[in-house]
């Protein structure tokens, strides 16, 4: 009977540790202006973050780093600490630009649809690193007492989540962007709407 609440209170230790981090979020503003909803977009397109070779109205993005721990145990490597420090960066409009109603309300539903569209990348972040950190403590390589196989091995796993990550994300973004989706709707409301 005392061995229950003991090993429940384990459990959660061991929970809590799982979950002692908390990520950063920071946002970058860059700045737009206009007096209408068409002009306001226009200045989007032109100063708005760049992908590749095109500009998005709004982007986010991460810095990810770890404190790792890798253990010998007999003739294995363990790695038994693998704490991430994350921060997460949306870059997001700013308008310059003081509006009168309508306009104002149009443009604060647009602001806030699009930093919650972003809020969800920041979350699929959030998921891809509490994904590697559960793989990753435990991880266990046989014959490998100078810890050498072990990164690789890891490397190549990391590889695997940051991919489903990012796919995850287009996907996302594939249905809030095509007709009718969500971030298509917020885009026709700010410049159109009827």
């Amino acid at each position: 009977m005392r061995i229950v609440p003991f090993l429940a209170g384990f459990l959660f230790a061991a929970s809590a540790m799982a979950q002692d981090w908390q990520a950063v979020e920071r946002v970058e503003p860059y700045m737009v202006e206009g007096a209408t909803g068409l002009e306001i977009y226009r200045s989007i397109g032109e100063r708005g973050p760049k992908l590749g070779v095109a500009r998005v109205i709004a982007h986010t993005g991460f810095k990810l780093t770890w404190t790792r721990k890798y253990e010998r145990k007999g003739n294995a490597c363990v790695i038994t600490v693998n704490r991430p420090k994350l921060i997460i960066t949306y870059t997001l409009p700013k308008l310059k630009t003081k509006l009168a109603e309508p306009m104002k309300s149009r443009w604060d539903t647009f602001l806030a649809g699009v930093t919650a569209h972003e809020k969800v990348h920041g979350d699929f972040i959030r998921d891809m690193v509490r994904e590697i950190e559960a793989m990753s403590v435990g991880m266990t390589v046989e014959n490998d007492p100078d810890c050498q196989k072990i990164r690789p091995q890891l490397q190549a796993r990391l590889g695997e989540l940051s991919n489903a990550q990012r796919a995850r994300s287009r996907d996302f973004d594939q249905v809030e962007m095509s007709e009718g989706g969500n971030v298509h709707q917020l885009i026709l409301r700010l410049v159109d709407p009827r």
